[in-house]
């Protein structure tokens, strides 16, 4: 199994997008996570998120990921709990604490930790989304006009990870296969291995781009040849899907159409606009799903 998410080209509409588009489809995504604190809107949209992996051909990977998430939010959510003291609802005290003051529990800080968890939980959908749906080599190519230099050392990067992903995984299948592979003096020859191996690529993959003229690139190789691609209908449907989570977002936010309060006391309501808000969310995040025409590999 995998242990990391690299892009793949898959027949899916968010792949089929241009990588502008796409990112910023992506940005508006985490920019609600991070503009949205009730807890059923920011569930409403982790739901969405992985309807949109589902959607995007990447719905097993995303799993994975939200395993991962609730992994994270536990010492997310104890950290909160053992640290914060605003709340009014003391469901245990554990006595002084020292320089850390009393050691009182609270109900209010046990459920602003789980919304700070939900969140993170999100923005972690949202950014492995980004990653597998998304070439990270066209999306680097809008820079080169800005820094040419700088976008070939981000797409170079970019590539090297998942060869010495590949490099460490194989590694670490030979050692293994020693007797000796399990002690801890193993795991320290594997990352001198791979950080070896590193170093020497880096240095073929300098000596090759210098050799192709790299080095004294001019303008010409700044220069896409061929003509702008134009505007898909899949890049206008996922353009009008951006629009349409920031407005709820920032209407969510704005005119107080989620509220929720975590201190001095939980405070939440779920009213009609609160459940719209979380249909709308979903809707316009899986809308431009819905269109799989042109999107053949």
């Amino acid at each position: 199994m995998r242990a990391t998410f690299f892009y793949r080209r898959l027949a899916s509409p968010l792949h089929a997008t241009r990588a502008t588009v796409a990112g910023v489809w992506a940005s508006a995504l985490i920019a609600a996570a991070l503009l949205i604190d009730h807890p059923l809107v920011l569930g409403a949209l982790a739901v969405a998120v992985l309807g949109a992996g589902v959607g995007a051909g990447v719905g097993r990977e995303l799993a994975r990921t939200l395993r991962a998430a609730a992994i994270v939010a536990v010492p997310i959510v104890a950290v909160n709990v053992l640290v914060t003291r605003e709340g009014l609802t003391v469901f245990a005290r554990l006595g002084d604490l020292g320089p850390f003051g009393q050691g009182n529990l609270t109900f209010e800080a046990l459920v602003y930790g789980a919304v700070i968890a939900l969140k993170v939980g999100v923005l972690m959908l949202a950014t492995t989304l980004a990653s597998l749906a998304i070439d990270p080599d066209d999306l680097l190519s809008v820079f080169r006009r800005l820094s040419f230099r700088s976008a070939l050392t981000a797409s170079l990067a970019t590539r090297m990870i998942g060869v010495l992903a590949a490099d460490a995984q194989r590694l670490a299948e030979a050692q293994r296969t020693r007797p000796d592979g399990a002690h801890a003096g193993g795991r320290i020859r594997l990352l001198s291995a791979v950080v070896g191996s590193s170093l020497d690529r880096a240095m073929d993959v300098a000596a090759t781009l210098e050799l192709r003229g790299f080095a004294t690139a001019s303008g010409g190789w700044r220069r896409r040849s061929g003509q702008r691609r134009p505007f898909s209908r899949h890049d206008m449907a996922f353009a009008g899907s951006t629009t349409c989570v920031l407005a709820l977002a920032l209407a969510g936010r704005l005119a107080s159409l989620t509220p929720f309060a975590a201190y001095p006391l939980v405070s939440v309501s779920v009213g009609s606009a609160t459940l719209a808000l979380c249909v709308a969310l979903v809707a316009v995040v899986l809308l431009p799903f819905s269109d799989r025409k042109g999107i053949e590999l």
